[in-house]
Parts: C-alpha cells; sequence; structure tokens
C-alpha cells in the first residue's frame, strides 16, 4: 500500500509537470495561474502545493526533469581533465545543439526557459537558476580555452573570461533565434561552424 501511494504521488507529480510545459508554452509562465496547471493536470490546486513550493518551485522542477542540453554536456568537457579540452568541447557543444533540435520535450522546455519567462518578483528564484546555469557554464569554457591555449602553447588574444562570454553570448544567442523561427536556418551545423570559426579567432584552430 506504501509503495502503491507513492507510485501514485509521483505520477501526479509528473502529470503537474507535463502540464506545466504545456501551459507554460502556451500562455507564458507569468501569465499561467497554479489553477490553470492543476486544471491541466486534471487535478487540484491542493495537489500542486502538496508536490510544489509555489510557481517557482514547480518551474525549477520542470527544467530539472529535463535534462537541459549544455547541462548534459559537462561532463564531457570535465572528463578531459589534464588534456586538450577542446575536442571534448567541440563535441558537447555538438551534442548540446543536436538534443535541442531533436528531442521534443527538450525543445519545449528549453523554448519555456528563454522565451516565456518575464522576471516578476514571484519568478526571483527562476532567474537565480538561469544566472547560476549560466556561469557554470562561463566557468567551464573560461577554464577549457584556458587549458586548450596552454597545451596547445597559444596565447589568447583577449582574457579567457571574455572569450567565454563571447562563446556563450554566441551559442545563446544562436539556440534563441533559432527557436524564435526553426525554419530560418538549421541549428547543428550553423552552430558548429560558428564555433569553428569562433575558436580559429582566438587562435585554438
Amino acid at each position: 500500500m506504501v509503495r502503491r501511494s507513492k507510485e501514485d504521488a509521483l505520477a501526479t507529480r509528473n502529470s503537474l509537470l507535463d502540464a506545466a510545459e504545456h501551459v507554460f508554452l502556451a500562455q507564458g509562465v507569468a501569465g499561467t495561474s497554479l489553477n490553470d496547471i492543476a486544471a491541466a493536470a486534471g487535478t487540484t490546486r491542493g495537489a500542486i502545493y502538496w508536490h510544489f513550493k509555489d510557481k517557482a518551485d514547480l518551474f525549477n522542477a520542470m527544467m530539472d526533469r529535463v535534462a537541459m542540453p549544455m547541462q548534459c554536456a559537462l561532463s564531457l568537457v570535465d572528463a578531459a581533465d589534464g588534456e586538450d579540452p577542446l575536442p571534448s568541447l567541440k563535441k558537447a557543444l555538438r551534442q548540446a545543439l543536436h538534443q535541442t533540435v531533436t528531442d521534443p520535450q527538450t525543445r519545449r522546455v528549453f523554448e519555456v526557459a528563454t522565451h516565456k519567462v518575464e522576471y516578476v518578483d514571484s519568478l526571483c528564484a527562476v532567474r537565480e537558476r538561469h544566472l547560476k546555469v549560466r556561469d557554470l557554464w562561463l566557468e567551464r569554457f573560461r577554464r577549457a580555452l584556458l587549458q586548450s591555449a596552454s597545451v596547445r602553447g597559444v596565447r589568447l588574444p583577449v582574457p579567457a573570461a571574455s572569450a567565454a562570454h563571447g562563446l556563450h553570448a554566441m551559442l545563446d544567442g544562436l539556440v534563441q533565434n533559432w527557436l524564435l523561427d526553426p525554419q530560418a536556418f538549421e541549428l547543428e551545423p550553423t552552430g558548429v561552424k560558428a564555433v569553428d570559426v569562433y575558436l580559429r579567432g582566438l587562435g585554438l584552430e
């Protein structure tokens, strides 16, 4: 009976997260109420508060459930410790772009996270999450570029932190623009070529 209760609770939680993905995408995060999500999930507002503290908590749980592309790629970059990390970095970025294009749930959640969020007071925790993830990747990029330059005997033309910001901004901009109009260009090959050109400009290709 206890096991069944846990299974039922997990099923309800997943149903709420599924509903949140679709309602957030349709209405935006700020424009969606907890009642909207409960109705879409076929449950009650009380069920939401059983599993989540507030809308921001539900949003972050939705993000946690889907392994976001950039987060999935972290292990590839970290695995290159002590070696030239550039091949692993390029592989990780290509994997992230590929997952964004080919996995419907990843794409849906990514679109919610990039185009459907307003940083109003009730969603401060969402903004904090975005900043945390961004800073995590900036540091990974900075370390990878610095280590690659050292292994290759190259001096970067700009500080590694600036180069990391540029790389992140380029990739983030490509993904956001592709999500606005996926027919405008092919994200994966365009992104791969853009990364190659950027790294070549840094003297790393």
